[in-house]
C-alpha cells in the first residue's frame, strides 16, 4: 500500500471481527514504534501485549463507570452546542469504549520512561519530550496496523484507569501508561464516522499568521 493510501485509509474502527491477529504481524506493527522520532535518541518504549477477553476485562474495568460520567457531564451538556461531526462521533464513540477494548482480543497497553518531572506536572514544554515521543510511536504503530489490513481504536485513560492498569500489569513507577490501544481486524459492518473536510490552504500561513 503506498504511503499516502495508508494516510487516507487509517480511520478508527470500534468494531471488530473475531478473527485473530498473528503474533508475527503483531510483532512487525510495534516494531514500526521504534521507527519513530524519539527524545534523545533513546525509545524507551515497553509494550504489554494482552490477548484474551478474560485478561483484558479487569484491566478496563474502570472505563465503563469513567465513560458514564463523560456522557452525563459533558455531552449531555453539549448536545447543542458541540460541532455536529464531534457530536455524532462521540454518541458512536462513547458506548463502545469498553466493549472495542474487550471485543478486539488483542490489547496493547504501550508504556513509555517519563523522566524527571511528574507527566501531569511539566516544569516547561521540553519536560513532555518523552510524552510527545511516545504519541509519535503510538502514530507509527497506527499507520503499520493500516498498511497491514488491521484496525485500531485507542482511548486515552481517564479518572483511575492508569493507575488500575500499572498496578494489574506491575509496571515500574517511573513508566508512564499512553493508552489503551486495541488492534484488530474490522468487523464487516463497522462503523465509520464521517470525517471532518479541511481545506489545507485555509491552513497555510506564509511569513506570518493572517
Amino acid at each position: 500500500m503506498e504511503f499516502y493510501d495508508v494516510l487516507k485509509k487509517r480511520r478508527t474502527v470500534r468494531d471488530f471481527s473475531t478473527r485473530e491477529v498473528s503474533h508475527d504481524v503483531l510483532k512487525k506493527v510495534l516494531a514500526a514504534a521504534f521507527m519513530a522520532p524519539s527524545n534523545d535518541h533513546l525509545w524507551q518504549l515497553e509494550f504489554v501485549v494482552v490477548r484474551g477477553r478474560e485478561n483484558i476485562a479487569p484491566l478496563v474495568s474502570t472505563v465503563a463507570k469513567n465513560t458514564r460520567i463523560i456522557q452525563q457531564t459533558t455531552l449531555d451538556a453539549a448536545a447543542g452546542t458541540m460541532d455536529p461531526d464531534a457530536y455524532a462521533m462521540f454518541l458512536d464513540a462513547l458506548p463502545k469504549q469498553q466493549r472495542m477494548l474487550i471485543q478486539s482480543n488483542c490489547l496493547v497497553l504501550p508504556f513509555f520512561r517519563q523522566r524527571h518531572y511528574p507527566l501531569c506536572q511539566p516544569a516547561d514544554q521540553s519536560s513532555l519530550n518523552f510524552f510527545a515521543s511516545a504519541w509519535a510511536a503510538v502514530e507509527n504503530i497506527l499507520l503499520a496496523a493500516t498498511a497491514e489490513g488491521l484496525s485500531c481504536a485507542f482511548r486515552i485513560p481517564v479518572g483511575d484507569e492508569s493507575g488500575h492498569v500499572k498496578r494489574i500489569v506491575g509496571a515500574p513507577e517511573e513508566y508512564e501508561f499512553t493508552c489503551f490501544l486495541a488492534i484488530g481486524y474490522a468487523a464487516d459492518d463497522a462503523h465509520i464516522n464521517r470525517q471532518k473536510e479541511i481545506r489545507i490552504d485555509d491552513r497555510i500561513h506564509e511569513n506570518i499568521w493572517s
